[in-house]
Protein backbone atom coordinates (compact mmCIF):
# COMPACT_ATOMS: atom_id res chain seq x y z
CA UNK A 1 0.00 0.00 0.00
CA UNK A 2 1.42 3.38 -1.05
CA UNK A 3 1.47 6.23 1.41
CA UNK A 4 -0.59 9.04 -0.11
CA UNK A 5 0.37 12.46 1.27
CA UNK A 6 -2.52 14.13 -0.57
CA UNK A 7 -4.94 12.35 1.77
CA UNK A 8 -3.35 14.10 4.75
CA UNK A 9 -3.38 17.53 3.11
CA UNK A 10 -7.04 17.23 2.16
CA UNK A 11 -7.92 16.04 5.68
CA UNK A 12 -5.90 18.72 7.45
CA UNK A 13 -8.75 21.30 7.83
CA UNK A 14 -10.90 18.75 9.69
CA UNK A 15 -7.94 17.56 11.75
CA UNK A 16 -7.13 21.15 12.72
CA UNK A 17 -10.75 21.61 13.77
CA UNK A 18 -10.39 18.60 16.05
CA UNK A 19 -7.05 19.91 17.33
CA UNK A 20 -8.60 23.23 18.33
CA UNK A 21 -11.34 21.42 20.25
CA UNK A 22 -8.74 19.18 21.92
CA UNK A 23 -6.81 22.24 23.10
CA UNK A 24 -9.99 23.98 24.23
CA UNK A 25 -11.01 21.02 26.40
CA UNK A 26 -7.51 20.49 27.77
CA UNK A 27 -6.82 24.13 28.61
CA UNK A 28 -10.17 24.81 30.31
CA UNK A 29 -10.07 21.49 32.13
CA UNK A 30 -6.52 22.02 33.38
CA UNK A 31 -7.24 25.56 34.55
CA UNK A 32 -10.13 24.22 36.60
CA UNK A 33 -8.01 21.25 37.69
CA UNK A 34 -5.27 23.56 38.95
CA UNK A 35 -7.74 25.47 41.12
CA UNK A 36 -9.41 22.32 42.40
CA UNK A 37 -6.10 20.53 42.93
CA UNK A 38 -4.55 23.49 44.73
CA UNK A 39 -7.52 23.68 47.10
CA UNK A 40 -7.67 19.92 47.73
CA UNK A 41 -3.89 19.73 48.15
CA UNK A 42 -3.86 22.44 50.80
CA UNK A 43 -6.79 20.78 52.55
CA UNK A 44 -4.77 17.56 52.68
CA UNK A 45 -1.60 19.30 53.86
CA UNK A 46 -2.93 21.87 56.32
CA UNK A 47 -6.62 21.19 56.90
CA UNK A 48 -8.21 19.71 59.98
CA UNK A 49 -9.36 16.10 60.05
CA UNK A 50 -12.69 16.89 58.37
CA UNK A 51 -11.23 18.92 55.51
CA UNK A 52 -8.37 16.49 55.03
CA UNK A 53 -10.83 13.57 55.02
CA UNK A 54 -13.06 15.21 52.40
CA UNK A 55 -10.07 15.88 50.16
CA UNK A 56 -8.78 12.33 50.66
CA UNK A 57 -12.11 10.76 49.67
CA UNK A 58 -12.23 12.90 46.51
CA UNK A 59 -8.61 12.10 45.57
CA UNK A 60 -8.88 8.36 46.14
CA UNK A 61 -12.25 8.09 44.37
CA UNK A 62 -10.93 9.83 41.26
CA UNK A 63 -7.53 8.15 41.19
CA UNK A 64 -9.19 4.78 41.69
CA UNK A 65 -11.43 5.02 38.62
CA UNK A 66 -10.59 5.48 34.91
CA UNK A 67 -11.30 8.84 33.31
CA UNK A 68 -13.50 7.08 30.74
CA UNK A 69 -15.79 5.89 33.53
CA UNK A 70 -15.80 9.39 35.01
CA UNK A 71 -16.86 11.10 31.79
CA UNK A 72 -19.50 8.44 31.15
CA UNK A 73 -20.83 9.03 34.68
CA UNK A 74 -20.99 12.79 34.08
CA UNK A 75 -22.66 12.47 30.70
CA UNK A 76 -25.03 9.51 31.19
CA UNK A 77 -25.53 8.93 34.92
CA UNK A 78 -25.60 12.47 36.32
CA UNK A 79 -28.76 13.39 34.34
CA UNK A 80 -30.53 10.35 35.82
CA UNK A 81 -29.44 11.05 39.39
CA UNK A 82 -29.73 14.85 39.48
CA UNK A 83 -31.76 15.70 36.40
CA UNK A 84 -28.83 17.79 35.20
CA UNK A 85 -28.11 17.37 31.50
CA UNK A 86 -24.79 18.62 30.18
CA UNK A 87 -23.48 18.58 26.62
CA UNK A 88 -20.52 16.38 25.60
CA UNK A 89 -17.97 19.21 25.54
CA UNK A 90 -18.96 20.44 29.00
CA UNK A 91 -18.77 16.87 30.30
CA UNK A 92 -15.30 16.51 28.79
CA UNK A 93 -14.02 19.75 30.34
CA UNK A 94 -15.47 18.77 33.70
CA UNK A 95 -13.94 15.29 33.47
CA UNK A 96 -10.47 16.73 32.80
CA UNK A 97 -10.92 19.23 35.63
CA UNK A 98 -12.04 16.63 38.19
CA UNK A 99 -9.53 14.00 37.08
CA UNK A 100 -6.47 16.24 36.85
CA UNK A 101 -7.46 18.01 40.07
CA UNK A 102 -7.08 14.79 42.07
CA UNK A 103 -3.56 14.19 40.80
CA UNK A 104 -2.57 17.83 41.07
CA UNK A 105 -3.79 17.80 44.69
CA UNK A 106 -1.22 15.16 45.58
CA UNK A 107 1.48 17.08 43.71
CA UNK A 108 0.58 20.24 45.65
CA UNK A 109 0.45 18.39 48.96
CA UNK A 110 3.83 16.78 48.43
CA UNK A 111 5.44 20.01 47.22
CA UNK A 112 4.23 22.10 50.15
CA UNK A 113 5.12 19.47 52.73
CA UNK A 114 8.60 19.11 51.22
CA UNK A 115 9.44 22.73 52.05
CA UNK A 116 11.38 22.98 55.34
CA UNK A 117 9.15 23.97 58.25
CA UNK A 118 11.63 26.67 59.18
CA UNK A 119 10.38 28.85 56.33
CA UNK A 120 6.76 28.84 57.50
CA UNK A 121 7.84 29.25 61.12
CA UNK A 122 9.96 32.26 60.15
CA UNK A 123 7.02 33.83 58.35
CA UNK A 124 4.70 33.28 61.29
CA UNK A 125 7.35 34.69 63.65
CA UNK A 126 7.26 37.90 61.61
CA UNK A 127 3.54 38.17 62.33
CA UNK A 128 2.30 37.07 58.90
CA UNK A 129 -1.05 35.27 58.79
CA UNK A 130 -0.91 31.66 57.66
CA UNK A 131 -2.45 32.35 54.26
CA UNK A 132 0.24 34.91 53.49
CA UNK A 133 2.95 32.52 54.65
CA UNK A 134 1.63 29.83 52.31
CA UNK A 135 1.19 32.24 49.41
CA UNK A 136 4.35 34.31 49.60
CA UNK A 137 6.87 32.28 51.61
CA UNK A 138 6.19 28.57 51.13
CA UNK A 139 4.31 28.83 47.84
CA UNK A 140 7.14 29.99 45.53
CA UNK A 141 9.49 27.26 46.79
CA UNK A 142 6.78 24.61 46.52
CA UNK A 143 5.89 25.74 43.01
CA UNK A 144 9.45 25.26 41.79
CA UNK A 145 9.43 21.72 43.10
CA UNK A 146 6.01 20.99 41.60
CA UNK A 147 6.73 22.15 38.04
CA UNK A 148 8.13 18.83 36.65
CA UNK A 149 5.26 16.78 38.11
CA UNK A 150 2.68 19.33 36.96
CA UNK A 151 4.16 19.18 33.47
CA UNK A 152 3.73 15.43 33.37
CA UNK A 153 0.11 15.78 34.47
CA UNK A 154 -0.58 18.40 31.78
CA UNK A 155 0.74 16.01 29.12
CA UNK A 156 -1.34 13.11 30.45
CA UNK A 157 -4.50 15.23 30.54
CA UNK A 158 -3.89 16.50 27.00
CA UNK A 159 -3.70 12.93 25.71
CA UNK A 160 -6.68 11.88 27.83
CA UNK A 161 -8.92 14.07 25.66
CA UNK A 162 -8.71 11.34 23.01
CA UNK A 163 -10.79 9.10 25.27
CA UNK A 164 -13.83 11.39 24.98
CA UNK A 165 -14.56 9.80 21.65
CA UNK A 166 -16.84 7.53 23.72
CA UNK A 167 -19.39 10.33 24.13
CA UNK A 168 -19.06 11.67 20.60
CA UNK A 169 -16.87 14.71 21.21
CA UNK A 170 -15.39 15.83 17.89
CA UNK A 171 -11.82 16.20 19.13
CA UNK A 172 -8.74 15.19 17.17
CA UNK A 173 -9.08 11.42 17.50
CA UNK A 174 -12.79 11.51 16.63
CA UNK A 175 -12.12 13.65 13.56
CA UNK A 176 -9.48 11.18 12.45
CA UNK A 177 -11.89 8.28 12.88
CA UNK A 178 -14.60 10.02 10.86
CA UNK A 179 -12.18 10.85 8.04
CA UNK A 180 -11.05 7.21 7.88
CA UNK A 181 -14.69 6.11 7.65
CA UNK A 182 -15.06 8.09 4.42
CA UNK A 183 -11.58 7.75 2.87
CA UNK A 184 -10.55 4.27 4.09
CA UNK A 185 -6.97 5.59 4.45
CA UNK A 186 -6.20 4.57 8.02
CA UNK A 187 -2.40 4.60 7.71
CA UNK A 188 -2.20 8.19 6.50
CA UNK A 189 -4.84 9.61 8.85
CA UNK A 190 -3.64 7.88 12.02
CA UNK A 191 -0.08 8.91 11.14
CA UNK A 192 -1.24 12.52 10.86
CA UNK A 193 -3.16 12.30 14.14
CA UNK A 194 -0.13 10.84 15.91
CA UNK A 195 2.12 13.56 14.47
CA UNK A 196 -0.22 16.32 15.66
CA UNK A 197 -0.24 14.87 19.17
CA UNK A 198 3.57 14.66 19.08
CA UNK A 199 3.77 18.32 18.08
CA UNK A 200 1.35 19.41 20.82
CA UNK A 201 3.20 17.43 23.49
CA UNK A 202 6.56 18.61 22.15
CA UNK A 203 5.55 22.27 22.36
CA UNK A 204 4.20 21.78 25.87
CA UNK A 205 7.35 19.94 26.95
CA UNK A 206 9.58 22.65 25.51
CA UNK A 207 7.62 25.37 27.31
CA UNK A 208 7.80 23.52 30.61
CA UNK A 209 11.55 23.00 30.26
CA UNK A 210 12.03 26.70 29.63
CA UNK A 211 9.96 27.47 32.71
CA UNK A 212 12.07 25.07 34.80
CA UNK A 213 15.28 26.74 33.60
CA UNK A 214 13.88 30.17 34.41
CA UNK A 215 12.78 29.03 37.85
CA UNK A 216 16.28 27.71 38.55
CA UNK A 217 17.79 31.07 37.58
CA UNK A 218 15.38 32.92 39.84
Amino acid sequence: MDFDWSVIWSAMPELMKGTRLTLYIAILGLLGGLLLGFLAGLMRAYGNKLLSGIALVYIEAIRGTPIVVQVMFLYFVLPLLAGLRIDPIAASVLAIMVNSGAYIAEIVRGSFLSVPKGLSEAGQAMGMPMWRVLLFVVGPVAFRRAVPALGNQFIVSLKDTSLFIVIGVGELTRQGQEIIATTFRAVEIWSAVALIYLVLVGVLTFGLRQLEKRMRIL
